[in-house]
């Protein structure tokens, strides 16, 4: 398994596994968010894609832009909460960002109250395939709409538009953003929840796993033993959503823990 997929994976991990066994799906408001997504994509040309986590289904809405980027135009329904045909199109290097941007996000938000999270988006820029088979920047946005009375978040919107910003610069720039206060939340202030995703034990013996030392010598290094060592490691794997501890640690460290 390659880091892209891991990353993926953790990211699907943790959002299609929040609880949603406590409501049914409200068909009316999704609707209204349906009506919605469609209309902004039509005024701002954009594509503009709706994710319900709770049926794990998205709406594609793909305004003119779609046509750079090689969508097929008009509205459309997929049976995933992520949508790989873009994701398929996005330079890899940006698209592990991406996710571990909204990874932070996830994190982030919840730790906000649930009617407040509409007010905060991501920003990022991104390199996207176009039609022609090159790559163009792209402006990415993702904002959390509504969330279940026990405090899952439901539904996610995204926003794929036309970049102004051409200049060549390493990175997706990526950063939460207060929209009614216009402040910028950087990395640095919230990099800190995606430590949550694992235990402090857990990144100490990913720091030690980076730098080469066996189960055997970790628990010499720590006063553990090394059965508690290999447990550790396969609760990291697992979290993770990796296949080894070698994994695990690119992971971690693209996600900035280690």
């Amino acid at each position: 398994m390659d880091t892209t997929a891991a990353v993926k994976n953790r990211l699907s991990a943790t959002l299609l596994g929040q609880d949603f066994s406590c409501a049914e799906q409200n068909d009316s408001l999704l609707a209204a968010y349906k009506e919605m997504a469609e209309s902004y994509a039509k005024i701002d040309h954009s594509v503009v894609v709706l994710s319900d986590f709770q049926s794990n289904r998205s709406y594609i809405y793909a305004g003119n832009f779609g046509k750079v980027l090689g969508l097929n135009p008009g509205n459309s329904m997929i049976d995933s909460s992520f949508e790989e045909a873009i994701f398929s199109k996005i330079h890899p290097d940006d698209l592990i960002e991406r996710h571990v941007l909204e990874l932070s996000f996830f994190q982030y938000q919840k730790k906000q109250v649930a009617d407040q999270r509409q007010k905060y988006s991501t920003s990022s820029r991104i390199r996207i395939s176009n039609s022609q088979g090159g790559f163009i920047y792209t402006n990415h946005r993702i904002i959390y709409l509504n969330s279940l009375p026990n405090d899952s978040v439901w539904l996610s919107l995204c926003v794929y538009a036309p970049s102004t910003y051409l200049d060549p610069h390493p990175g997706i720039d990526g950063k939460i953003i207060n929209n009614e206060t216009g402040e910028n939340i950087s990395f640095h202030k919230y990099r800190q929840f995606g430590k949550m995703l694992i235990t402090k034990r857990e990144i100490e013996i990913l720091g030690l796993v980076a730098k080469g030392m066996s189960s055997k010598q970790i628990a010499g290094h720590l006063h553990i033993t090394e059965y508690t060592v290999r447990r550790h490691r396969q609760n990291l794997i697992y979290k993770m959503q990796v296949s080894n501890a070698s994994e695990a640690v690119k992971t971690a460290m693209i996600m900035g823990l280690i």
